[in-house]
């Protein structure tokens, strides 16, 4: 009889090789959402009994890890489970960093090589129904389910599109319980002069939010849509998982549906904005703008619907720009034309590390400079 107790990562690699070998099935079936998560724990369980004799403990332990290798994220867990990190970055199967307090360092840990690192990668995606392969070598998915206090947003590219012969994996924590603008205030990311002036203006005009990577776009997107009246239809539409409601009764969402090698379906945000723009709402947000949906949302701004959205933009006074550049993927409107439209976002806010940097009232267009007219209110 095999001992199991405290199972090394030899043996873990050893009877998942097994386990797949000689009941693979069971995990294409999982995969395919064919069978459940017990009806899988329960085939597991048998062929272990079967394979590691009559040690109930022993048996048990291997059981336990064997299916939290399988459902849950291995090496990577503890890192999942640390409120302080919020980013996991994996480019080998020794190189692990994250970004724990806004700071990247070494993550202390590594999976035992590049063949365990591999099966990690093969598991996850089973694990949210993807395809990892040369057909499919960079693939985008949500888990919302897993974790009790994050959503996890996962990147993976698999080497024929690497530099390295490995594939990179990121994942962004996103906290189910997001902080109320209240909280914002407490860490200094506002004052609370200007969360009233955001809170005001958020439910009066359409609102456009932007900055850089991480500059906490999202975040305050999150906290000023909680501020919205229970009396208003909310329909939110992103590409991923991150905006959510704790309290909201009449909110929404949407997210994109990217294709893959098992199915040519795909929805993305042109797609979801068009149908959630015939869904009787009073309020229409786009988690984050970055292609021809600009178009949909400039245009239900311009016809009174209140919107909301953010967008990448080293400035405030160049996000008008970048919207305009998104919205002409699929526009018959000239330049100009756009950008006159642009005045129907009457706030636009500017965040700069994690904070509120600046915040502007829209006047309108100026006719006679041939642009947009903005008062600085922060």
């Amino acid at each position: 009889m095999t001992s199991t107790k405290g199972a090394s990562p030899r043996l873990m690699e050893s009877l998942t090789d097994e386990f797949i070998a000689n009941k693979g099935n069971e995990l294409i079936s999982l995969r395919r959402g064919l069978i459940t998560k017990e009806k899988f724990i329960e085939e597991a369980t048998g062929y272990i009994k079967g394979r590691y004799g009559d040690d109930e403990n022993a048996e048990g332990e291997l059981i336990r890890e064997f299916t939290d290798h399988i459902f849950g994220y291995s090496k990577l867990t503890p890192l999942i489970d640390d409120p302080e990190v919020s980013d996991i970055r994996v480019m080998g199967y020794d190189m692990v960093r994250v970004k724990r307090a806004g700071k990247r360092m070494d993550a202390g840990v590594s999976f035992a090589s590049e063949k365990e690192y591999r099966q990690f990668i093969d598991q996850i995606a089973a694990k949210n129904r993807v395809s990892v392969s040369n057909l499919s070598a960079i693939q985008r998915f949500t888990d919302s389910t897993s974790h009790p206090d994050f959503i996890l947003r996962f990147t993976v590219s698999m080497p024929i599109v690497n530099t390295s012969d490995e594939p990179y994996l990121c994942i962004r924590k996103v906290p189910k319980s997001f902080p109320l603008l209240t909280d914002l205030v407490a860490r200094g990311m506002l004052s609370e002069k200007c969360a009233r002036i955001l809170t005001l203006r958020f439910r009066m005009g359409s609102t456009l939010i932007c900055g850089g990577n991480s500059s906490g776009k999202t975040t305050l997107l999150n906290a000023l849509k909680e501020t919205i009246p229970d009396d208003v239809a909310v329909m939110v539409v992103q590409q991923a998982d991150e905006l959510t409601t704790m309290y909201h009764p009449d909110m929404m969402f949407l997210h994109s549906v990217p294709p893959s090698a098992e199915s040519k379906a795909s929805y993305d945000l042109e797609n979801i904005s068009i149908a959630g723009l015939t869904m009787d709402v009073d309020f229409f947000i786009v988690g984050e703008i970055k292609g021809a949906e600009a178009l949909y949302i400039l245009n239900a701004a311009c016809t009174g619907q209140i919107c909301a959205g953010t967008i990448h933009s080293t400035s405030a006074m160049r996000a008008p720009d970048k919207l305009v550049d998104y919205a002409m993927y699929e526009s018959r409107y000239s330049r100009n034309e756009l950008m006159r439209m642009m005045d129907c976002f009457k706030t636009l806010v500017f965040m700069k590390d994690y904070k509120v940097e600046n915040v502007y009232s829209c006047r309108g267009w100026n006719e006679e400079r041939r642009e947009l007219d903005y008062e600085r209110l922060i």
